[in-house]
């Protein structure tokens, strides 16, 4: 029976320092927008055609930055088959440029976010998360 109470007390203080750790470790992601998306002419002599891209990063909930991401790309190709791929990149508020070389018979056909890596949430949010935030008054004083 003693045996069974410690074991039954020692599941229950890990079970609650985990969800306490849980909770203290929260993670938010950062909104990431593209604008001003082209896809050059062909470069002589290589043949190369660069896709460019600015990507907006909100990280507003974010404690950092910075961070990586990843661009989901499908690549069309004149004589051959649609592929599709992921290109890494670092992210940094407000905005980063990004470009991806092609040759001079491929084209994007579609792109997209496909992932981002996640960041520690800002400080502001996890007090407002929190059940014992303390309260906020207009007057600025204890």
């Amino acid at each position: 029976m003693y045996r069974s109470c410690i074991s039954g007390l020692l599941a229950g203080i890990i079970g609650v320092a985990g969800a306490a750790q849980a909770f203290a470790q929260q993670v938010c992601k950062p909104a990431l927008a593209f604008r001003e998306v082209q896809l050059s002419p062909m470069q002589l002599p290589t043949g190369e055609r660069r896709w460019t891209a600015k990507v907006v990063a909100d990280a507003s909930r974010c404690s950092t930055t910075a961070g990586y991401f990843e661009i989901g790309f499908s690549r069309l190709k004149e004589n051959g088959d649609e592929v599709e791929f992921r290109e890494q990149f670092i992210w940094s508020a407000p905005s980063s440029f990004v470009s991806v070389d092609f040759w001079s018979d491929e084209a994007v056909e579609a792109y997209w976010v496909d992932s981002a890596q996640a960041c520690p949430c800002a400080k502001i949010l996890l007090r407002q998360a929190g059940p014992s935030a303390p309260a906020q008054t207009g007057t600025g004083l204890p």
